[in-house]
């Protein structure tokens, strides 16, 4: 059993998978501090001085100063700001893997379409080996030699 769980970890798929996964995970952390802390800032003192991340609402009915303090007594509030920042970050990711993506297939080379291995029969139309001298379906002689129709 052990053999056979080193054999699965070990295929390259799995290994690829992994690399996938922590490359992912750090990639995700990259763009959340770049939205929180690069793109999101200018946004909101465009705005009028808004910071993003103390946007909600309480739906008790109470006003609270920020969001911590919303947290702090336990008020249900929905949290938009939170929400855009979110929106943002699934965007920047969106579209930097379209372009890894493009980028990649620009670089494969395009799949060369597999030489024929079958001609059609002049005489019956069924599909043969290139090398047939005759039909094995119709018995005719191919090429420039006499033709002979069964």
């Amino acid at each position: 059993m052990l053999n056979d769980f080193k054999a699965f970890v070990m295929r390259g798929n799995v290994v690829d998978l992994a690399v996938g996964v922590v490359i992912g995970g750090a990639f995700g952390a990259i763009v959340t501090s770049m939205v929180n802390d690069v793109v999101m800032p200018p946004i909101g003192m465009l705005l009028g001085q808004v910071d993003f991340k103390e946007l909600f609402v309480s739906l008790n009915g109470q006003t609270y100063p920020t969001m911590a303090a919303a947290k702090a007594a336990a008020a249900p509030v929905i949290a938009y700001g939170q929400f855009l920042n979110t929106i943002t970050n699934f965007l920047i990711v969106a579209a930097v893997i379209f372009l890894v993506i493009r980028a990649l297939s620009k670089l494969q080379k395009p799949v060369e379409a597999a030489a024929p291995t079958t001609k059609d029969c002049t005489f019956c139309c069924s599909a043969i080996p290139l090398k047939a001298t005759r039909c094995p379906n119709c018995t005719s002689e191919l090429g420039n030699s006499r033709t002979i129709t069964a």
